[in-house]
């Protein structure tokens, strides 16, 4: 499908620019896994040569430049719109609602290439989420919702889209703040972070009924939620542990601990893969459905060879095939469907693995993702569709349809540049306690990115790389061009 921006000088200067960058995040540099890396550690190539990954994602950033530039505030707050085309764009509807999960993923990705306009970016949806959150029109105890209407930040207000308050949305916002402060060193972001840890822990811990974790949030009317998501602790483990990191606080490292054991409390004795989480009892084992994204998170988030497990499952259950395209359904309910999303978050975790067999899976599906960019159904030929075709069932009430998503397109560049969101820079390395399942032969980059972050507080070589790799960038295109003019 025509791509509809760029000219093809920017183009190929965004390409050659994202290779860099790539080629940084990839690069071997003096270490063990460099001598024992193989022709099969080359995520990027595709063996036919029919994927070229870097002009991929490079357009796949330049999906994301356009969504996070439609809705900005005159003081440059933006939310970018989380679907579009197909199902949610019709002759008299369009559905513009930005959820902050998405928004999350987006600065991650920006976080991963680190140029300095996807900083920019990423501040700017950053300050969006300080915004919502210090002006909900209900509450003022830190919490956030699913999501808001991004055209009303330009009247400098807050409209509601969803307004579950749920605990995993809370921790994804919280994680995406911490990397800001993070990169930028700006105390804010770490505030707004510490104020939804600090809600997530006083409305959702559960230390009285066993397996002890953190429930689900509450609804819009502030009722909570009393299931235990598997999901939810996943990402309540990473938020806290970055806490715990950036505020040297160990508070946080203990209450990580709990959401961390109610992980294990979840894992199959058979096979090892992990069930849902609770009913509402909060007590009782939740079997069905069993969805992705725990498999894949639950490595990312500790790196820990327990949950490698779990990536074996989902291989062998969760692989679905719909015509030209495959990669893992969202859940046991339905896998007729790829969801591409899933895709994202498989392959990154497989990369992190680098077990037998991972690296030939992880280009298969990821060549898919790359297709599906190309020429799926209500593509742009940038962005990436959340589903593979319409009416992916999730087993818990909703419906994946193939339309444009952010978060898709997020985790699909994510899974190329090797980007783990769930850990930063600092706490990349696998877990080396005695006993604890420490994987071995990880890839060197499997937090992703690590060198294009900067210690806490510091933007330093985030600037470098991007200066780096812009030279190089435009040395490749420009001095063929100098050469033919010389004749």
């Amino acid at each position: 499908m025509k791509r509809s921006s760029g000219t093809p000088l920017r183009r190929v200067l965004i390409s050659a620019v994202v290779a860099a960058a790539i080629a940084v995040s990839i690069a071997p540099a003096a270490s063990a896994s460099a001598a024992a890396a193989t022709a099969e550690d080359d995520w990027f190539v595709s063996p036919d040569g029919s994927s070229d990954y870097a002009a991929s994602a490079a357009a796949a950033y330049e999906f994301l430049d356009g969504r996070v530039d439609e809705y900005c505030s005159a003081d440059g707050m933006c939310l970018p719109r989380s679907y579009q085309g197909g199902f949610f764009s019709t002759p008299t509807w369009e559905f513009t609602s930005s959820f902050l999960y998405d928004d999350a993923l987006t600065v991650m990705a920006y976080a991963a290439r680190g140029l300095p306009d996807d900083i920019r970016r990423a501040r700017s949806i950053g300050d969006a989420m300080l915004f919502v959150q210090a002006n909900d029109p209900d509450y003022s105890d830190g919490r956030t919702r699913a999501s808001y209407q991004p055209g009303s930040l330009r009247d400098g207000a807050v409209e509601i889209g969803s307004p579950a308050s749920f605990t995993g949305n809370q921790a994804w916002v919280g994680m995406a703040l911490a990397r800001l402060f993070d990169i930028t060193g700006e105390q804010k972001y770490l505030d707004g972070a510490v104020r939804l840890g600090d809600w997530i822990e006083t409305n959702t811990a559960d230390t009285v009924r066993a397996p002890f974790g953190y429930t689900g949030g509450q609804d819009a009317a502030g009722t909570s939620f009393t299931f235990k998501s598997t999901e939810h602790n996943i990402d309540v483990t990473a938020f806290f542990t970055q806490l715990a990191t950036l505020t040297g606080d160990t508070v946080w490292a203990d209450r990580a601990a709990i959401a961390e054991g109610f992980i294990a409390a979840m894992q199959a004795d058979d096979d090892g893969h992990l069930w849902t989480g609770t009913n509402p009892d909060g007590v009782t084992t939740n079997y069905y459905p069993t969805p992705e994204d725990p498999q894949a998170w639950s490595y990312l988030a500790t790196l820990d060879d327990r949950y490698s497990s779990s990536l074996t499952w989902t291989v062998d259950n969760l692989h679905a095939v719909d015509g030209p395209y495959e990669g893992p359904a969202f859940s046991s309910a339905d896998v007729s469907k790829v969801w591409f999303e899933g895709s994202g978050q498989l392959a990154l975790a497989l990369r992190a693995r680098g077990g037998e067999g991972d690296a030939g899976y992880v280009q298969k599906i990821l060549s898919s993702v790359e297709l599906a960019q190309r020429q799926a159904v209500n593509g742009d030929g940038r962005g990436i569709v959340a589903s593979s075709s319409d009416g992916l069932d999730t087993g818990f009430g909703d419906l994946y349809y193939a339309s444009l998503h952010t978060g898709a397109t997020s985790w699909y560049l994510l899974a190329v540049t090797g980007y783990n969101p769930f850990r930063l820079a600092v706490d990349a390395e696998p877990p080396t306690t005695p006993g604890t399942g420490a994987p071995t032969g990880m890839p060197a980059d499997a937090e992703g990115g690590g060198e294009a972050l900067a210690e806490s507080g510091s933007a330093a070589p985030v600037g470098l790389i991007a200066a780096a790799a812009i030279a190089t960038a435009i040395g490749a295109v420009l001095l063929p061009r100098r050469r033919r003019a010389r004749g």
